[in-house]
């Protein structure tokens, strides 16, 4: 699905100081014209480039013993994270309680073996780790958005508000974006339930892109970093691994960098998550494959 929005670029007021410490400081950012995907890449445009190029995504791997000593043979084989409903109200601070490790999961079974895509193909793909949407843009001769990019996109051209929409997270009542509705991570009663939705299943923000926020969490290209680094500004030091600004990127203890994700996915609720917001990003591991993390691309122009 080759459709992109050309944005002309400017300045705007990038991150917020209501919500999580990692969105400030609110600064004045400029982004260069610019192309974004309208959509998120799909099941049927993954595909596609797996048929040319026979590409194996990292879900799709084992693990290197070497780099898990560890972990026993049967715990290496290929898998990724799976998001599983629980029967009910759950300690909200321990993710462990929905999500599970299921070996066979990858892009092409999003739950496990028994899962599949075939009634799924323009559905956002998933299990996808950074390096393999890296490499899918490469092929398409695009890139990833940077974060600055990806808020700028996701605002359209809503400049300061809390939701891409305005301040009210459900205005008149009506969800404008796939989220979790209901009682998180056990009671979801949105339209398409914790999954995530065909691509354009919502109205398009201000500059005519679909899906930037909900849905999916959507790969940048920029370094994690624990508050906004301000052009013209050092990055803070966490320890750990040293990303391309001098600063820590990988979580301590660690030493697989963290990109920054955008836009919020099926699973943000205002209980537990209020990420379904441009301002928002979290940190995911480079290696790291889930069913609610994809991605769109970007371009020059």
């Amino acid at each position: 699905m080759d459709d992109m929005v050309p944005l002309p670029g400017g300045r705007f007021r990038m991150g917020s100081a209501e919500f999580y410490p990692d969105e400030q400081p609110v600064h004045e950012r400029s982004v260069a014209a610019f192309r974004i995907d309208r959509f998120e890449v799909t099941n049927a445009d993954f595909s596609a480039f797996v048929a040319d190029t026979g590409y194996v995504t990292v879900a799709e791997r084992p693990l290197d013993a070497a780099e898990f000593p560890e972990l026993a043979d049967d715990d290496l084989v290929p898998g990724a994270l799976v998001f599983t409903a629980t029967e009910g109200p759950v300690d909200l601070s321990d993710w462990r309680q929905w999500w599970r490790w299921e070996p066979g999961a990858d892009w092409r079974h999003p739950e496990g073996p028994a899962s599949g895509i075939d009634e799924r193909m323009d559905r956002p793909v998933v299990q996808v780790a950074y390096e393999d949407a890296v490499n899918y843009a490469g092929w398409t001769g695009k890139r990833l958005p940077t974060e600055a990019e990806y808020e700028y996109a996701a605002r359209g051209g809503v400049d300061g508000a809390r939701f891409a929409w305005g301040d009210d997270a459900y205005p008149g009542g009506q969800a404008q974006a796939n989220s979790w509705i209901g009682r998180f991570p056990y009671d979801n009663r949105g339209r398409f339930g914790a999954t995530p939705a065909p691509v354009g299943s919502y109205p398009a923000n201000g500059y005519g892109v679909h899906d930037l926020i909900g849905n999916v969490w959507e790969w940048t290209s920029d370094y994690y970093t624990p508050r906004h680094v301000v052009p013209g500004q050092s990055a803070p030091d966490t320890g750990g691994r040293l990303n391309l600004l001098g600063a820590s990127s990988a979580e301590p203890g660690s030493d697989i960098p963290r990109r920054v994700l955008k836009g919020g996915s099926y699973l943000c609720s205002p209980e537990y998550c209020l990420r379904f917001r441009p301002a928002a990003r979290s940190p995911q591991a480079e290696d790291t494959a889930t069913t609610h993390i994809g991605f769109r691309c970007a371009a020059d122009l």
